[in-house]
Parts: C-alpha cells; structure tokens; sequence
C-alpha cells in the first residue's frame, strides 16, 4: 500500500505499535441487518459498525457507530 500524505512520517504513525486494548463484541443477525456490538448492559450494544444490509440502512441515523442498539427478548409491559 502506498500512501501520499503532506503529514511528517511520526505524525501518520503515532500509535501504530502500542497495543490497542479492544473491547469484546459481538455479532448479532437482527431482520437483513448483520452489526457488531459492543455491549453495554444485557439487551444494550453500542453498535460498532454495520457488516451487512441493504443499502438504506446505512442512511438512518439510528443505526450510526455509536449509537445504543436494543436487542434480545423484548419486555413486554
């Protein structure tokens, strides 16, 4: 891979060797949607990006990185 950049060579690799501590995830099937979850709480994930879905998926707001998904069994009141 080949990289132009106007950045000095430190900047553009700070970090790289440090070990990055990563969070556990996990993958969840949810309708035609695939995400990877960070969980949070038991039924809660923050999503960490879509793996797979129709394209419109991607234009809503709800389902950005970050966000707080709700999954599992639903309470019912």
């Amino acid at each position: 891979m080949t990289l132009h950049t106007i950045l000095p060579l430190e900047v553009v690799l700070q970090g790289f060797h440090q070990q990055n501590e990563h969070k556990p995830t996990i993958e969840l099937h949810s309708g035609d949607m695939k995400l990877e979850l960070e969980p949070v709480y038991p039924g809660i994930g923050k999503i960490v990006r879509i793996i797979e879905c129709p394209l419109h998926h991607y234009l809503k707001p709800e389902l950005s990185p970050g966000m707080l998904y709700t999954y599992g069994p639903q309470l019912k009141g």
